[in-house]
């Protein structure tokens, strides 16, 4: 009997051992906050996950930058420490540098234009060498806005950028935009904006709509210019190292986990903007429309000096996509 009760305590603890490593469970790290859509969607990302693995994945969210900024994230994917995170496509050029274009202003014209970039041979050698030399995998890429100009006065033509002290982040892209189209940029941390516009300390900022709302910029800015200068996305990365130790099953649970994810974040994104003209205006926000041309003709020296960079027609070649 006792003979017995030792082999059924040794299956017991077999079983429990092998159901114990049946349970996987992925790391997933971000910068934005809970609360905010990007966490929104990694959560739907990781239900979805684990609802079609029966429980049998999960994945852990560490939003707010618990695990350090994107390039920190980025250097833990590379070392297997980390499993997944997010990464604009164009926060490759620091490793990559043609992949810098997409940053470019007025390169990629909406996300549709971004997705053909993506999916392009382009978007694929450069996918490619983020795989085979840093060990990031690329599963997807989703909208996360268009990066408009608020100010506290009208905007109604680049005539009306000369000396407008415009708040940029620290960001070659974001900083050439102001540059080219004649106004002062000037950098400074995202958490110090509201303060300065409210004190006229910088004159305008350029973000995403939904930012512009979260951070009440509308309350201090009176005028807002559909300027549609650089598209924003936001790609879904996973370590290479982690993919490999996936199954196929596995891999394909993941894969149409982010296709669903990212369908819904795009879609919320895009009905947000729309949303957000009206709630704008409501809220008494001149919303105008410049004419972009003289804004695209005006980065054409920054087109010119990158090409010459990278050794390629790169912005020729997305713009012909």
């Amino acid at each position: 009997m006792k003979a017995i009760n030792k082999i059924t305590l040794a299956m017991l603890a077999l079983g429990c051992a092998v159901s114990a490593q049946a349970a996987t469970t992925l790391k997933m790290g971000m910068q934005p906050s809970v609360g905010s859509v990007e966490y929104t969607s990694a959560k739907m990302l990781a239900d979805t996950i684990e609802e079609l693995s029966n429980g049998e994945m999960k994945v852990a969210l560490y939003p707010s930058a618990q695990l350090g900024d994107d390039r920190a994230m980025l250097q833990q994917l590379s070392m297997g420490d980390l499993d997944i995170t997010y990464a604009e496509f164009g926060r490759m050029g620091l490793w990559i540098p043609r992949a810098e274009a997409v940053m470019l202003p007025y390169v990629v014209r909406d996300f549709a234009h971004l997705q053909r970039i993506f999916n392009s041979d382009f978007g694929q050698e450069i996918r490619g060498e983020m795989l085979t030399k840093f060990n990031w995998r690329a599963l997807d890429t989703w909208y996360n806005g268009t990066r408009e100009t608020s100010s506290n006065r009208p905007l109604n033509s680049i005539e009306d950028f000369k000396g407008l002290k415009l708040r940029v982040p620290n960001a070659k892209a974001n900083l050439n935009f102001a540059k080219l189209s004649g106004a002062s940029p000037t950098p400074m941390a995202f958490s110090e904006v509201y303060l300065a516009l409210q004190t006229n300390a910088v004159d305008g900022q350029e973000n995403p709509l939904p930012a512009i709302k979260t951070m009440k910029f509308y309350e201090v800015q009176a005028n807002l210019a559909m300027t549609n200068h650089i598209v924003n996305d936001q790609m879904v990365i996973i370590s290479e190292t982690t993919w490999q130790g996936l199954n196929e099953a596995q891999r394909d649970i993941v894969t149409k986990a982010v296709a669903k994810a990212g369908e819904a974040h795009t879609a919320f994104v895009k009905k947000q903007e729309a949303e957000l003209i009206s709630y704008f205006e409501a809220e008494g926000v001149t919303v105008t429309y410049p004419e972009l041309s003289p804004f695209r003709e005006a980065m054409q020296p920054l087109y010119t000096e990158f090409e010459e960079q990278v050794g390629q027609p790169v912005v020729k070649q997305l713009a012909a996509m």
